[in-house]
């Protein structure tokens, strides 16, 4: 019959298995970041030529397409070491995300050819583009939702919200870039405009909630001696403020330049993200080898005594045993000592893994929450025919009259759809 040193050292083992494929999973959001970005600028040089006519653009979007080319490579490199994925429902959604994703890689040669051939009006070509990235965040997101280390999903989430606020940020870039290229801002554009305003600073608020110090120091810096922000804050002033919302379209290159500088700025705090988590993923997994040859390495004599032998070690320890201390932490079990009895090491495990979940629930709170406002945001786009923009002011009203928060209002809109359509057919059996 096999031991519960035995079944303890199988824990073990999975637990760095599962260590070892999530750093891989992390490797994969690395290069999904440095695929976005290029994305994002090869967006906003698509709307500069398609907003101009061509007259603006032109030079630079072709290097920039190569840019995409190389990132995506990069991608596929690391899809490629991925190996086996997760089980469960978290392992399904990750790789659904991951196959979307390059459905939407093989289409965006026939979208270049589109740009190319002016086929596209700005909004459109944003909106495709968009598209894209979100099948890249949606990696990201489903990466993060299938973390189990505590510290490396935080991290993750983390770094999901900086780059759907950098993405917000990139819309904001595209939007107006159109604007001033055209020589004009619209009533529509300049509501979506300020919706990008208002939900990417939703996203930096999370993020930096989740930060490690060293990346919220790089991060407070960059928000207090931004000069490229200052610069966006006085462009954008000047374009929602404009007599007729007629518009410069000289304007149009310092906007995306002061745009992209920020941009950029946003993906260094990212790239450092990046290398903290791959650090993190490291260290991880080393303390999990660590903990394992530990294990591995107790004499037989440290087995528990049979049940039912008196008098010899183990006995009634068992029932009489306290609970594990609340201190508990890994490096305690990392090199355990040899006299250490089973019995103690179970329990220490067992606490291990119950504060692992209370915590990676806690990390997961906010994507959990973001994901169901997003979800009841497109819902009442699609049954009532609004944009992003007037949804979410929509839950925002709601929640604001009811004296509620918008998870609340928007958990109840989804409850309220699932019974819709049981309501035609009670009718129609009439």
């Amino acid at each position: 019959m096999k031991s519960s040193l035995h079944f303890l050292v199988a824990a073990r083992q999975h637990e760095m298995a599962a260590l070892e494929q999530l750093g891989k999973a992390c490797a994969l959001v690395v290069a999904m970041s440095g695929l976005v970005h290029a994305l994002q600028k090869e967006r906003g040089l698509s709307n500069m030529v398609l907003a101009s006519g061509g007259a603006q653009g032109t030079e630079l979007l072709a290097p920039q397409r190569l840019q995409v080319d190389a990132q995506m490579a990069n991608v596929r490199d690391e899809l490629d070491r991925l190996g086996p994925h997760p089980s469960g429902a978290s392992g399904a959604r990750l790789c659904n995300a991951i196959a979307y994703t390059l459905q939407g890689v093989a289409a965006l040669p026939a979208l270049r050819a589109q740009v190319q051939a002016g086929r596209l009006t700005p909004p459109a070509c944003t909106d495709a583009f968009a598209r894209l990235i979100a099948g890249c965040l949606a990696v990201v997101f489903e990466a993060a939702d299938s973390a189990n280390e505590p510290e490396i999903s935080r991290m993750l989430v983390a770094l999901f919200h900086l780059m759907q606020g950098k993405e917000l940020a990139g819309q904001e870039r595209a939007c107006g870039t159109s604007a001033f290229a055209s020589g004009q801002l619209q009533p529509p554009a300049r509501a979506q405009w300020l919706h990008l305003i208002e939900s990417q600073e939703r996203c930096f608020e999370v993020f930096a909630s989740l930060a490690t110090a060293s990346v919220l120091v790089l991060w407070q810096a960059h928000v207090a001696g931004d000069t490229d922000m200052a610069a966006v804050e006085r462009m954008r002033r000047v374009a929602h403020t404009a007599a007729g919302c007629r518009l410069s379209r000289s304007g149009s290159a310092d906007w995306f330049a002061a745009c992209s500088h920020r941009l950029d700025a946003l993906h260094g705090v990212e790239t450092l993200v990046a290398q903290e988590l791959q650090v993190l993923c490291l260290h991880k997994l080393q303390a999990q080898q660590q903990a394992l040859a530990a294990l591995q390495a107790l004499p037989p004599g440290a087995e528990p005594a049979e049940a039912g032998a008196e008098g010899r070690e183990g006995g009634m320890a068992f029932f009489e045993a306290s609970a594990p201390p609340d201190a508990w932490s890994l490096d305690a079990v990392g090199a355990p000592a040899l006299g250490r009895d089973i019995l103690s090491l179970v329990q220490q495990q067992s606490q291990h893994l119950q504060t692992m979940q209370s915590q990676i629930h806690e990390a997961k709170t906010a994507l959990h929450e973001r994901k169901t406002l997003e979800r009841a945001k497109g819902l009442l786009m699609a049954q009532h025919q609004l944009s992003e923009s007037d949804a979410y002011q929509l839950l925002r009203q709601t929640a604001m009259n009811q004296n509620k928060r918008m998870l609340e209002v928007a958990e109840a809109v989804l409850a309220m759809a699932a019974l819709v359509p049981a309501v035609p057919a009670a009718n129609e059996r009439r």
